[in-house]
């Protein structure tokens, strides 16, 4: 299942429905809700919120040994991380502030 955020101000942001659901309680919206907004009036906390959470990754990401076990290692390079699955949505929540209008899912 997905997650699609929609705006007015931008394209959509579709995530699978266990990512999108981490940032929702992120943003602390309730993650089993169907269908929800963040107003106008939510998105500048929203976009703090997230900038600190995707902060807050990047320095996990930064403190962790260089020296993994080579078994670890998968092909391609790893999986996605939270900030970069994390970006796509602040842009969203950017834009969507800059141009006064709310970010929806579910709907």
């Amino acid at each position: 299942m997905l997650i699609i955020f929609k705006s007015a101000a931008s394209g959509d942001v579709i995530m699978f429905e266990k990512n999108g659901k981490e940032m929702l309680e992120v943003l602390g919206k309730d993650k089993d809700d169907a269908k929800g907004i963040f107003t106008v009036e939510q998105l500048p906390a929203a976009i703090d919120t997230l900038k600190a959470a995707i902060d807050a990754d990047k320095a996990r990401q930064t403190e962790q040994p260089e020296d993994e076990d080579e078994q670890d290692v998968k092909p391609g390079g790893g999986g996605v991380s939270f900030f970069q699955r994390a970006v796509p949505l602040l842009e969203l929540l950017e834009r969507s502030l800059k141009d006064k209008v709310p970010v929806t899912w579910g709907v």
